[in-house]
């Protein structure tokens, strides 16, 4: 589309806000009745006519608004001459200070033609003729006091008048004259009123001024202003306002703006984040500043304001405390600074804890200003020190080597810099060797975990294979009669999938003493697959046993889908190295669940169930030794005939078989307590 600039009716065209009309009035040709513009202030005064006939016109209302602003005498100064409030006046203010990027726009033919406003002007309802009313009622009050005064009242007394000579205006006096708010409305009055002609939308007049809307020439050589680079030209159309932008409140020195740091250049943006969060892995960095940022490029910058410590980046001394400046606790000039800093960043080089004392002593710095360093950089931990806060960050160090060498090369010279200056001994230079140890990454990624488990596992299979062979042969010939083993125990009522370790998958992610999903201690990797060694098969048992009666003295009806979820909880928040680690099965799982005197109960669901086959093996615990055994043992009953059943059904069947009336609430109580983990399943 090609654009064009009109300049015909530049520095004339204004656009006006009418405000939501009501019923009564239209604005078309015939309700403007005259207008008038004070073209300094850009102020504009519409006079409108009311429908009066308008069926939403309250009649009652207008004269008696018309009585108290005229009064019930008519003349040329009363403003409502029909005694009817017939007409309103709307007064303009400026809805913008700054309208230079804005322009109204004709489109014709395949051209856009633009012309700047020179103002946007809101006009609001103007109520003076209220003013008007009340100068009225204060004057019949005048004139009825005056009326009651006695006509033989003696003349005024001669008053003493005494003259005063102003003295000279002094300079600061004027300027506050000039500003005060009377001497602006004084000026503002003075400015005469322009009394203009309305012209309506189809009169020739309008028609003949519209034309000036589009552009007179169309040759580049009369629109050279158009004729500039697309960034450009939005500039023209959307040129910074320089005082909405120092109207704008100041934000606070620890506040950053994300929309305004990135229109600043790399460098800058770089220096001022470093200089907020002070310490920054390079992820978090490019993340920052958004996504198509050269990373060479910030590479580049940031070893102008960071140095490298354990694979991430701290802000340079100099960067937070800049040359002429000094301490705010005890006055120290910023080299002074710079230097102590300097050697708590290369002591954390060394070493991932640094001792406050130690940092003191070298530095001779006041206590306030060793702590700002030792805060900026790390976290202090109770009876061991200052630790850097940060793990190190082995990626970066793996995928910049040419970087992590360049940075080691400057702080070989700051070292070489801080032992002249502070005299430093070897126990100084040299890290311990505990301390050297801590400094190596302390954490590691999940799949790394795993990937060692799984060469763990393929050395020591076949190992595990021969002795857990031999225990099991062992365990033939013992005499098993005094101990459980789950092995022997059947299930009763329904045969079930061959033994397969559980599914816990979905909670691999708990850190309950699991570190990513696999135990940190190396013992625990002595039961795998679910192999139990010897001797560990009783206390597996007994262990099983003690979480599944708890379990359904608290829950007394489950699925096996939920016993199974409650057991990985279960597991979670075992300490590393428990013996049901070892590995339990499905099978083993429910033969445990019968033998402590639960009983499956078989609920007839229909076949075109979207469960599981877990969620389908419900299984219940026949007697807890409460209240409720004989009304749960009827429920149950009741529902390994049918799945889903009335709640009136099951009100009748408890007071026939229990020999009493329990009402609706009761019912329900039992329910809940017996069901409650199933109702998804059976309908009632």
């Amino acid at each position: 589309i090609d654009v064009f600039l009109a300049r015909s009716l530049l520095e004339k065209l204004y656009l006006f806000q009418y405000p939501i009309r009501p019923a009564s009035m239209t604005y078309d040709d015939v309700t403007h009745l005259s207008a008038k513009i004070k073209p300094k202030q850009q102020k504009v005064e519409l006079e409108m006519a009311i429908d009066t006939l308008n069926p939403n016109y309250c009649r009652s209302k207008g004269e008696q608004i018309a009585l108290n602003v005229d009064g019930t005498c008519t003349d040329e100064t009363s403003t409502y001459s029909s005694k009817l409030m017939d007409k309103q006046t709307f007064c303009s203010s400026q809805a913008a200070s700054n309208v230079s990027r804005y322009a109204a726009a004709v489109y014709k033919k395949g051209e856009l033609h633009l012309t700047p406003l020179h103002g946007i002007l809101q006009l609001r309802p103007s109520f003076t003729y209220l003013d008007k009313a009340d100068a009225k009622h204060r004057e019949r009050e005048a004139a009825n006091e005056g009326g009651d005064s006695s006509q033989d009242e003696a003349e005024d007394d001669v008053k003493q008048i005494t003259v005063r000579f102003s003295r000279p205006e002094t300079e600061q006096a004027r300027q506050r004259r000039v500003q005060s708010y009377e001497f602006l409305q004084k000026r503002q009055a003075e400015e005469h009123w322009v009394h203009l002609h309305y012209y309506g939308l189809k009169d020739s007049r309008s028609e003949h001024e519209r034309q000036y809307l589009f552009s007179q020439g169309h040759g580049f050589a009369e629109n050279t202003e158009l004729i500039k680079s697309p960034s450009e030209y939005l500039m023209m159309l959307m040129p910074p306002s320089t005082e909405e932008e120092n109207d704008k409140p100041m934000a606070p020195s620890n506040v950053l703006s994300m929309a305004q740091l990135r229109t600043l250049p790399l460098a800058d943006q770089i220096k001022i984040l470093m200089k907020n969060v002070k310490v920054m892995p390079f992820a978090n960095l490019m993340s920052l500043l958004g996504s198509g940022t050269d990373s060479t490029a910030v590479l580049r910058c940031i070893q102008q304001v960071a140095m490298l410590v354990q694979g991430n980046w701290v802000v340079k001394s100099d960067v937070l405390y800049p040359k002429d400046t000094s301490s705010p606790h005890s006055g120290v000039p910023a080299e002074v600074l710079c230097r102590g800093r300097d050697f708590v960043m290369w002591k954390f080089t060394q070493d991932r804890w640094v001792v406050r004392k130690e940092v003191a002593a070298v530095t001779k710095l006041c206590p306030e200003d060793v702590k700002d360093f030792l805060e900026h950089m790390s976290v202090a931990r109770i009876n061991k020190g200052w630790e850097f806060m940060l793990p190190y960050d082995e990626d970066f160090v793996k995928k910049h080597p040419d970087i992590v060498q360049r940075q080691h090369m400057l702080w070989m010279g700051i070292q070489a810099k801080l032992e002249k200056v502070y005299n430093l001994l070897k126990e100084h230079l040299t890290p311990k060797k505990q301390e050297a140890q801590s400094a190596r990454p302390l954490l590691v990624s999940g799949e790394q975990r795993v990937n060692m488990a799984k060469a763990k596992v393929k050395q020591n299979y076949g190992q595990l294979e021969k002795e857990f062979q031999k225990q099991k042969a062992g365990m033939k010939s013992n005499d098993t009669s005094a101990k459980m083993d789950v092995s022997d125990i059947r299930i009763k009522e329904e045969p079930v999938s061959d033994e397969e370790p559980m599914d816990t998958s979905a909670y691999k992610g708990m850190n309950n003493g699991i570190v990513n999903g696999l135990h940190a201690e190396e013992d625990s990797m002595d039961s795998l697959n679910g192999h139990l060694p010897g001797g560990c098969i009783d206390r597996v048992a007994q262990e099983l046993k003690a979480f599944v009666s708890s379990t359904f003295k608290k829950q007394f009806v489950l699925t096996l889908s939920e016993l199974k979820r409650l057991f990985n909880l279960h597991l979670a928040s075992l300490p590393p190295g428990h013996t049901l680690f070892s590995g339990i099965s499905d099978k083993m799982l429910q033969d445990m669940v019968l033998d402590t005197g639960c009983k499956q109960i078989l609920v007839p669901f229909p076949p075109q169930t979207a469960a599981s086959p877990d969620e389908l093996k419900v299984y219940a615990l026949w007697e807890a030794g409460d209240t409720y055994d004989q009304h749960r043992q009827v429920l149950l009953e009741i529902f390994s005939k049918n799945y889903r059943v009335r709640r009136n059904v099951i009100q009748n069947q408890l007071s026939q078989e229990c020999g009493e009336d329990l009402n609706k609430q009761e019912v329900d109580r039992v329910l809940k307590v017996s069901f409650y983990s199933v109702v998804g399943l059976i309908q009632f």
